[in-house]
């Protein structure tokens, strides 16, 4: 066992002192030591309740014969951080999560791995970690948030996180009030969970079960539901099973399963974030995945479930409806089937237990709500590398889209001119310099996004940048172009008026402009003169590399 190194031997006598000190036991020589990945932290709703289930996971541990030690990494709420400089820390808080699991595990020998994570970038990180450090290991995260239910002379509608931010908009529209808003904002978020619909958090969780690092319900089965306490303890259970057979991250995260990712990623109209954060775990595991592979995927991919933001169904939904497994099913002619999982069965032993029973939740290809996925890859000479969109959540009359381009060289310029009325139907708001290297940290915007749907812009108004978007966002909102402004890609030429092409549905974001032209005024622009000039995130802006790579470190 690995973690022989720490504990057997003479020398290792000062080793057995110190673990004596936490409560390992000599008759525990034999036993390996699990080490508990847990998230938990006190400021994030998805998290606050991972204590419980790092508790059951260590049960399901010792009952398997191991000695479980927990300990903790950093997690950032992509709410709270939003539209403010915490926001430039989230994509960055990726790497620190891979590299402290990274120097925590092998500092202390530990043998196998349980992760327990629940949001936005905790679950890549930890997946780029388990990948690189390629112990046997098992996530189990804490699990989907409820939908909260607003009471209306309408009636009762389910809501979440991203009514509050629309509502926003609402309010600045004169829509709603300020006391409306507020009593939206006291019931969107009802207690502990990922938030409720197929945002990041949610779409990383599904993707996990979907690549077989998670059991069976890991992407929603709710927070507070009993069986996310029994899935936890059933995970650490399966952890020692894996670590008897010695199955590792590399014998499941291999081309096959990520390409499985993407395809129930698409089916169910994910995050856009996905597309960053997939790539940067193929990145870990020495798998190429281009850009141009992912459009293959979405275009023989149907659209088979839609969520919140896209729709009014949230992951309890899904869950009820069948779950992962049961989109799997659906999907199971695109499927590599043969695909490892960590309970130690493949993909198709899986779901051939699996069942649907609300089809309107989870429809069949023959009734899907496209026949492509719900994601897109954008090139032209705007995004020479790629830009990303959430073709599920595009309103029909902006798939393809022409107009005349608003430019803002920060999130902040933009949501004050979309604030106080400046911004004119028609028009195609550019948002740059927000990119891994010019935020630095490209930063989630969706507070112009929700704003321009709280106002019911989103029909009319296309929004393109170097940044990325939540997964709640929705509009015609094209994220990702590659180079960013701030590696003097074509958007950092763009001026006022200049006319921007949107095709969604031919994957081409345009300008219309010449090659010569473009050129000519990228050779004019000054050298980029970094925003942070100290601390992590000057660090990070040196070493990160354009998202078209996941924006994963040089």
């Amino acid at each position: 066992m690995k973690s022989d190194v720490v504990k057997r031997g003479i020398e290792r006598a000062p080793h057995r002192a110190l673990l004596h000190a936490v409560g390992w036991r000599r008759d525990e020589i034999d036993k390996p030591l699990i080490g508990i990945v847990n998230s938990f932290t006190e400021i994030v709703p998805g998290h606050i309740h991972l204590r419980d289930i790092s508790e059951a996971v260590k049960a399901g541990v010792r009952s398997g014969g191991g000695v479980p030690f927990e300990f903790n990494t950093i997690a950032v709420c992509d709410g709270i951080a939003m539209n403010h400089l915490g926001m430039k820390y989230s994509l960055p808080s990726r790497e620190l999560i891979a590299d402290s699991v990274e120097i925590m595990a092998e500092a202390h020998a530990f043998d196998a791995l349980v992760f327990i994570p629940n949001c936005d970038k905790i679950v890549p990180g930890m997946l780029m970690a388990a990948v690189r450090l390629n112990l046997p290991a098992i996530f189990i995260s804490g699990g989907p948030m409820l939908a909260g239910h607003l009471s209306s002379s309408d009636g009762v509608k389910q809501v979440d996180l991203i009514s509050v931010f629309e509502a926003v908009g609402k309010v600045t529209t004169g829509h709603m009030t300020e006391e409306e808003l507020e009593q939206l904002a006291d019931i969107a978020c009802p207690g502990c969970g990922s938030c409720a619909g197929m945002f990041t958090a949610n779409t990383m969780n599904c993707a996990t079960e979907a690549m077989g690092m998670g059991l069976i319900g890991n992407g929603t089965i709710l927070a507070v539901d009993a069986r996310r306490r029994q899935l936890a303890e059933e995970a650490g259970r399966q952890i020692m099973e894996l670590l008897a057979k010695d199955t590792r991250p590399r014998d499941i995260i291999d081309k096959d399963s990520i390409h499985n990712a993407f395809t129930v990623d698409m089916a169910l109209g994910g995050s856009t974030n996905s597309i960053l954060h997939l790539k940067a775990i193929a990145h870990e595991a020495g798998v190429d995945f281009p850009l141009s592979m992912i459009n293959e995927i979405g275009e023989r991919t149907p659209y088979l479930c839609k969520l919140s933001p896209a729709g009014n169904y949230h992951i309890e939904d899904l869950d009820r409806a069948g779950g992962i497994s049961a989109v799997m099913k659906e999907l199971q002619g695109i499927l590599n089937l043969g695909s490892r999982t960590v309970s130690g069965k493949s993909v198709a032993e899986i779901i051939a237990g699996a069942e649907v029973s609300d089809r309107d939740v989870i429809r069949t290809t023959a009734t899907a709500h496209s026949a492509t996925g719900g994601i897109a890859i954008l090139f032209g000479n705007l995004a020479p590398d790629g830009a990303v969109v959430k073709r599920a959540a595009v309103v029909s009359e902006m798939l393809s889209h022409r107009g005349p381009a608003r430019i803002f060289d920060s999130e902040e310029e933009a949501t004050q001119a979309i604030m106080n009325g400046s911004i004119k139907s028609g028009e195609v708001i550019v948002i740059r310099y927000e990119g891994p290297k010019g935020g630095p940290g490209m930063k989630e915007m969706l507070t112009p996004t929700a704003l321009l749907s709280g106002m019911g812009m989103d029909k009319e108004v296309a929004l393109i940048t170097d940044g990325r978007f939540s997964g709640g966002t929705r509009g015609a909102a094209i994220g990702h172009v590659s180079p960013e402004a701030a590696s003097h890609g074509p958007i950092a030429a763009l001026i006022e008026g200049d006319i921007i092409r949107i095709d969604i549905p031919n994957h081409r974001l345009e300008v219309e402009l010449s090659d010569k032209e473009i050129a000519e005024r990228l050779a004019g622009l000054a050298e980029f003169e970094p925003k942070v000039k100290a601390g992590y995130l000057k660090y990070y802006a040196e070493k990160v590399c354009s998202a078209s790579t996941g924006a994963v470190f040089k």
